[in-house]
């Protein structure tokens, strides 16, 4: 039933779509030859046969990339941005192919205005249609109609866990018909709104009795026993089967599922710098830490002066910090204290009224003047300009004992700001919220999230109370 109802929507998409192609192929021809929009023909007005033949190959090309890009997949569970994405891919890349083929095509000539309104309209006109299907899908299933009946094989944690996702999105027209389980007193009690139906060995009878579409096995680690006899009992079943690993409380940052050759490996904690990642990041750190330099350089000159004039001993204070993978590194910050400061108290953090620091110190500290030197830690490489503030060895020593998940924050690179830092999290504040907050910009960083912390730095980043 839902291959055939699927085969129907599929047909109704490539409908749309090629209605869409047609339509702008046309309207972009008379919208540059045939009306007073944009900029007048340079050339003589071309015959509407030469576009109308010319849309054959036009509708090929576009045909054939959306079955490249996977336009036509199955929309369930997938994000609205995903198919916007695959669609501007689409777009240029046909546009980039027809460009490239009117090179060797020398019968006519194709004006490039013509092709910019087409590719806008085109990119237009399919997102339109698109989001036009998905609303009416949504509106068909949460009517009952095109939904997908599911089985969960586990009552448990995971199974709650897996049920309270699906009923989070009604627009992917899941339907949870029931949960098996491993204990019969569990059989005809509700979980998470559906009800137990079964034991793990009912399971062939009851995908038959319920027309299940999909079975979620989602069972505890040490259950793998009972998911061999599940499997051994779906031989003569063509129901789509879908594992949920029991590795969630084990999960940190990007994890999910890769493939090596073709066999899943399912990866817990990554970094999600990698690749161009890296290199757009690194990029943005040279140009903006060298900018700021050479902006401050009056300020880190007066602020030198004044620290040599104040107290004996070096401008900049050099101090051994935990970078990327826990690599130590001399962070530079401007000295703030004496120059004896931790020989009686040993490494030690700074505390509100510390009689360490120098009158000029005071102020450097409060209002994170202090840190400025660690642009250049930024532009040799050894610090990010936003990233988790990095910590003293000894202190990370002690901290990935006694707090859960702390090491994760040593997969960036260190950061002259962070989002804990904005969002209050510095001094001697709470390091789990701080660690929490940290984690949170490793799991999402982008590229517009580090603008968005150094604008926030600007506006309440410096100041902070617990800054001493």
């Amino acid at each position: 039933m839902l291959k055939k109802h699927g085969q129907l929507f599929l047909t109704t998409i490539i409908f749309f779509d090629s209605v869409v192609i047609s339509f702008s192929w046309l309207a972009s021809y008379y919208l540059h030859f045939k009306s007073s929009f944009g900029p007048a023909p340079r050339y003589a007005t071309p015959e509407i046969e030469v576009y109308l033949i010319a849309l054959i190959p036009v509708w090929i090309v576009f045909m054939f990339n959306i079955w490249l890009c996977g336009l036509y997949k199955p929309l369930r569970g997938k994000p609205i941005s995903t198919e916007f994405y695959n669609i501007i891919k689409v777009t240029v890349l046909s546009i980039l192919i027809l460009a490239a083929s009117t090179f060797f095509y020398r019968e006519e000539s194709f004006s490039r205005f013509q092709a910019a309104y087409f590719c806008a309209l085109v990119t237009f006109l399919m997102v339109v249609s698109h989001m036009l299907v998905r609303v009416i899908l949504v509106e068909a299933r949460k009517r009952g109609f095109n939904l997908r009946h599911l089985l969960i094989a586990g009552s448990g944690d995971l199974g709650q866990m897996v049920a309270e996702k699906i009923n989070l999105h009604p627009e992917f027209g899941m339907n949870i018909v029931g949960f098996l389980t491993g204990d019969p007193e569990k059989i005809g009690s509700e979980v998470s709104g559906s009800k137990v139906l079964g034991l793990y060995q009912d399971v062939s009878k009851i995908i038959k009795k319920y027309n299940i579409d999909q079975l979620y096995i989602a069972l505890p680690l040490h259950a793998h026993d009972r998911m061999e006899k599940i499997l051994e009992n779906l031989d003569e079943e063509t129901v789509d089967i879908k594992v949920v690993p029991d590795l969630l409380k084990f999960m940190n940052l990007q994890a999910g599922v890769e493939e090596l050759d073709g066999l899943p490996v399912v990866n817990l904690t990554e970094s999600p710098l990698y690749g161009w990642n890296i290199v757009i990041k690194r990029t943005s750190d040279i140009v903006l830490s060298a900018l700021a330099i050479i902006v401050s350089s009056p300020l880190l000159l007066l602020i030198a002066i004044i620290i040599k004039l104040e107290s004996r001993g070096p401008v900049i204070f050099s101090q051994e910090r935990a970078g990327l993978d826990g690599k130590g590194f001399e962070m530079f910050k401007f000295r703030s204290m004496r120059v004896d400061a931790e020989d009686k108290t040993g490494p030690v953090w700074a505390s509100k009224e510390d009689d360490r620091r120098t009158r000029l110190g005071t102020f450097l500290r409060k209002t994170s003047f202090d840190e400025f030197p660690q642009l250049f830690n930024v532009l040799c490489g050894d610090m990010s300009l936003v990233g988790p503030r990095p910590e003293r060895p000894v202190f990370v020593k002690d901290f990935k004992k006694s707090i859960p998940r702390y090491m994760l924050r040593l997969k960036m690179k260190a950061g002259l700001t962070g989002w804990a830092q904005v969002n209050g999290w510095r001094g001697n504040t709470s390091l789990d919220k701080r660690i929490e907050f940290d984690l949170y910009y490793i799991k999402n960083w982008s590229l517009f999230f580090d603008f968005k912390i150094i604008l926030l730095t600007f506006w309440k980043g410096f100041v902070n109370p617990h800054a001493y």
